[in-house]
């Protein structure tokens, strides 16, 4: 009896080690609650920019539901914005604030969050576009930190070494992954890795419902069509006066303008007349109803107009998603609305242009290269309206299309958030 007892002891007492040891990395209620903070939130005039945080927080809930997760955002992040957020998270943590050069936070509540993080994780963008604050977050703290999505479009040598320094570097196109490669890059881990947004799950369907009922739409007998200017006119939505730059981008837009939006009068008119579908336009950013009503809708023929609704009011993510689960399609110039539609089961073709960043080779990186179309290239833009007619006509060949572009979308999100998993010791 004693022998046994002495064994079953023994077992118990290295149990409790053991679980002990696996409590201190997972942060169980015996320790701290593991924390990963998400530098997030660029800006919010743009629906898409304001897509990424919910799409990576929707991730870290579903991967890491042990982690405490506090969004660091930036400046400008309205109280609307941030309602959206918590209505879908309400438990999580919103902070605001800097670094100084001697490694200070600007506020005791940042402070706070930075001393109690396990790991910074800077989430998906158009760049590195907290380089300063992760930087300053590595010199001062010298924790872990991860970047996720971004597109990479080349940088000098401390941008080189900082992403260097990361325990991982998702981008989101091939291009940016291969051209951060070519500069000599060197984090463990360089892959591809989706744009946070595929992950957005945010929802308005009552908001939503109203709008798609009050416009005399019908669901799943609808597209939606984004436009947008070659450079997005940031001088008009925040109303400052134009610098040289801004000015020659604004000959720019003015000079592409017809030939772009010509080729989606084209698409609309044939949805139209031989579809007899109609069309919703409808802005991703703060610019684009002036655009839509300017160089689509006024210019559309007499007997198209009545079939198609033009949007005059900007929208946020949660009510514009909601629209789009209701539409049977979706394409245009702009890249985040296709990018939350996929994730969320829509069709949807891109289009693009020199003036974007490598952004939209993500199609192709999802197995959707048939719906990405160069409106630099004539070849693609003969072909655009034919390929928007035939998304609407064959739903259940799009819809497989889409299927398949999810399974690697889902496939890399797997991944990807598998591997934080083990930086912060929860393999």
């Amino acid at each position: 009896m004693l022998r046994r007892d002495f064994i079953a002891q023994s077992t118990l007492s290295a149990l409790a080690l053991s679980l002990s040891a696996t409590s201190s990395l997972r942060g169980d209620e015996t320790k701290k609650p593991l924390h990963i903070v998400l530098r997030s939130s660029w800006q919010v005039v743009n629906i898409g920019d304001i897509a990424h945080t919910p799409g990576v927080l929707a991730l870290l809930e579903k991967h890491i539901p042990e982690a405490q997760v506090t969004l660091w955002a930036s400046r400008d992040l309205t109280d609307e914005v941030a309602a959206m957020e918590h209505k879908r998270f309400p438990k999580l943590k919103i902070v605001k604030g800097s670094i100084s050069a001697d490694g200070k936070a600007s506020s005791a509540e940042l402070q706070e969050v930075l001393d109690s993080a396990d790991f910074l994780l800077h989430g998906s963008g158009p760049s590195l576009v907290a380089e300063k604050d992760v930087a300053a977050f590595d010199k001062h703290w010298k924790k872990p930190f991860g970047i996720y999505g971004i597109t990479y479009s080349g940088g000098n040598a401390e941008t080189r070494a900082l992403i260097s320094r990361a325990r991982f570097a998702y981008f989101r196109d091939s291009v940016s992954l291969a051209l951060a490669k070519q500069e000599g890059i060197s984090s463990p881990i360089m892959e591809f890795g989706p744009d946070g947004a595929f992950a957005v799950d945010l929802a308005n369907e009552e908001a939503a419902a109203k709008f798609v009922k009050e416009s005399g739409l019908e669901p799943r007998k609808f597209l939606c069509c984004i436009p947008r200017n070659r450079f997005t006119p940031y001088w008009r939505i925040h109303g400052r006066e134009m610098t040289d730059v801004q000015k020659e981008r604004l000959v720019r837009n003015n000079e592409m303008a017809e030939h772009d939006h010509a080729i989606l009068r084209e698409a609309i008119t044939r949805l139209v007349k031989e579809a007899d579908q109609r069309v919703l336009l409808c802005p991703e950013d703060m610019s684009q109803m002036l655009i839509g009503k300017e160089h689509v809708y006024d210019k559309l023929p007499d007997d198209v107009k009545p079939r198609v609704v033009w949007r005059e009011k900007f929208w946020l993510t949660d009510e514009a998603l909601s629209v789009y689960r209701l539409s049977a399609g979706l394409f245009g110039l702009e890249m985040h609305s296709p990018i939350m539609c996929i994730g969320n089961g829509i069709p949807a073709i891109v289009g693009r242009f020199s003036e974007q960043t490598s952004k939209g080779f993500m199609w192709k990186d999802i197995g959707l290269a048939e719906w990405l179309f160069d409106f630099d290239n004539a070849d693609d833009v003969s072909r655009y309206a034919a390929t928007v007619l035939e998304m609407a006509t064959k739903p259940e060949a799009a819809a497989e299309r889409v299927k398949k572009a999810q399974q690697v979308v889902t496939g890399r999100q797997e991944a990807t958030m598998q591997q934080l998993r083990k930086e912060v010791g929860l393999a």
